[in-house]
């Protein structure tokens, strides 16, 4: 099967001025070149070696939310009428001859919804505390999720002043939802429902945090290199990077990649970092990056085509671009960009660097979502993938909801574990950032800051430590952590069942667990948090020799349990 398209960007990509100023992107050096035959590509992937019975790792990173967001209230909701009901399984572990519940660390546990330090005079006419948002609620403000608010909001870790700090207002609300007070917003199993179904089935963790303070970029970076610094500014000033002390600089806001044909024509940056893409090339283990809306030549329902291809969604009721540049994980690597979204020369060829005729793959690891659910249709899947929904259904506030995203998380999940894959897959759901969201719990910094753009204890201090070094060796600016707390689901058959985590926990710990089990704890080095952040390995469950976890088939629109198989539950 041909995967090519004609791309069509004379109309969509951004200007030939934009293009010529562009840092050229590398051809792969080193990967792992496809063979012929389908049946010969699945074997490969599943011939790699790996530490664990894990043979493929999909991440669905979303986008924005916190851990009380959407879990403050865990296992125990409101069950109204008219919404999907939830009932929570028997929850206990036997701890020395007593039985226990498990242990959440969310609001209701810790007593926070009725009495909270945000519902104070501190916070003027915005004060609230912790209230429960509806299905009828879903659409909401995008609340400021800023390297700063954040900080100011955490106040030192007395978390009391989201409402001042982060909060949005959405138009014509009522309540708290019409003012800043918003941001104590929570939803619960009644409208987040797979999530909580899959939280009952398998392992979370209530201790997983973005590795600094800030919105997308960083967390998505974080989540593929561990690392923010070494930022240089192709277009544009160095506007929304910090000055790193030592001469550099250290990323802290939203700004697309230099080498994508979709980004902005003023400003763009690059990181000189290694990603886990490099090392994964090295070691010629398969393994892409897939967003949705990557594939120009394809068009939509309405229409629009190119990096203008969008999704008017049903729920926020907006016309949404499908393809947001600076959600790319990739793009900003000159090693694992495809600047041009080139298409895979054929399906055999995702998840390599190489043809099997020995060129380098056009796609250079950079593709699409719908390259992804074919290649599964296929028994082809690469090990490593991670998975970027379009922009309508990432659950970022403002332009996305829960209920979009729930839709197209589960269809997603579903075709994976109706696939033969299934059986050695395992499936990390996490988010970018907290979108600014309340959260009630706070990690002292591991990694402190003493930047013009740090304020978390007192001005130009976050933190009271030592400074983590950046690329060059050297203590930088910059890169305060850990930062706010985010969801971190593991779904598998080798899942921990109905279980919680609380080892600590970041969005580079994905990058060590790819690099324990496919890369015999190789590590990006350059000051990358994946030498010192916590592991996931006991959400997982290897001690029996095979899977015990079942198939939990759930509604897409719903999120309520289809079909569950195959369970020891």
């Amino acid at each position: 099967m041909n995967l090519r398209r004609s791309l069509m960007c004379a109309s969509f990509c951004a200007s030939t001025l934009a293009s010529s100023l562009a840092p050229a992107a590398a051809a792969p050096v080193t990967g792992a070149q496809a063979p012929l035959t389908l049946a010969n590509i699945a074997a490969y992937t599943d011939n790699l070696h790996t530490a664990t019975p894990i043979k493929h790792l999909v991440v669905i990173y979303q986008e924005n939310v916190s851990f009380d967001h959407y879990f403050g209230t865990y296992p125990h909701a409101n069950n109204p009428a008219g919404e999907p009901a939830f009932s929570p399984r028997p929850r206990a572990i036997t701890l020395g001859g007593t039985v226990h519940e498990t242990a959440v660390d969310n609001l209701s546990n810790n007593h926070l919804i009725l009495i909270n330090p945000n519902n104070s005079a501190a916070n003027g006419a915005n004060a609230a505390a912790p209230y429960r948002l509806d299905r009828t609620q879903a659409a909401t403000a995008d609340q400021n999720h800023g390297y700063l608010a954040e900080q100011q909001a955490y106040d030192g870790g007395k978390m009391d002043l989201f409402p001042t700090y982060t909060g949005t207002a959405s138009a014509g609300g009522v309540g708290a939802f019409g003012t800043k007070g918003q941001v104590m917003g929570i939803f619960d199993g009644n409208t987040v429902t797979a999530l909580w179904h899959y939280a009952q089935y398998y392992a979370m963790s209530d201790n997983a945090w973005t590795d600094t303070y800030g919105p997308s970029t960083p967390g998505a970076v974080e989540a593929v290199a561990g690392q923010t610094n070494g930022v240089t500014a192709v277009l544009g000033t160095s506007s929304g990077v910090v000055p790193d002390g030592q001469g550099g600089y250290t990323l802290d806001t939203d700004v697309d990649p230099a080498y994508d044909s979709c980004s902005s024509t003023t400003r763009t940056i690059a990181l000189t970092a290694k990603n886990i893409g490099d090392l994964l090339n090295a070691a010629k283990i398969t393994w892409g990056g897939f967003m949705g809306g990557f594939d120009l030549g394809l068009s939509n329902a309405n229409g629009t085509t190119g990096c203008a291809r969008s999704t008017v969604s049903p729920t926020v009721n907006q016309t949404v671009s499908d393809y947001i540049p600076h959600h790319n994980w990739f793009q900003y690597y000159a090693s694992t960009a495809n600047y041009t979204h080139a298409r895979p020369a054929r399906l055999g060829d995702v998840g390599f660097s190489f043809q099997t005729s020995g060129a380098a793959d056009p796609a250079n690891h950079e593709y699409d979502l719908n390259d992804f659910t074919t290649a599964l249709r296929h028994g082809v899947m690469p090990a490593v993938a991670y998975i970027k929904m379009p922009a309508y259904q990432d659950g970022h506030a403002g332009y996305s909801d829960p209920l979009d995203e729930q839709t197209g998380v589960v269809t997603l999940i579903n075709q994976i574990m109706r696939s033969p894959e299934w059986k050695s897959t395992a499936i990390i759901i996490t988010y970018d950032d907290s979108d600014g969201w309340y959260d009630h719990a706070f990690a002292a910094p591991t990694s402190s800051s003493y930047g013009t753009l740090d304020a978390l204890n007192g001005p130009n201090t976050c933190g009271s430590g030592t400074e983590p070094n950046g690329l060059a060796g050297a203590p930088v600016h910059g890169r305060c952590g850990p930062g706010t707390r985010i969801p971190f689901m593991v779904i598998s058959p080798f899942s921990r069942q109905d279980y919680v985590s609380h080892t600590l926990i970041t969005q580079a710990s994905i990058v060590k667990f790819i690099e324990d089990n496919w890369l015999s704890g190789t590590r990006l080095g350059g000051g990358s948090f994946d030498a010192t952040t916590g592991s996931i390995d006991d959400m997982f469950d290897f001690t029996t020799g095979h899977a015990t976890a079942p198939h939990a088939i759930l509604q897409p629109t719903t999120g309520e349990v289809y079909q569950i198989a195959g369970s020891n539950f």
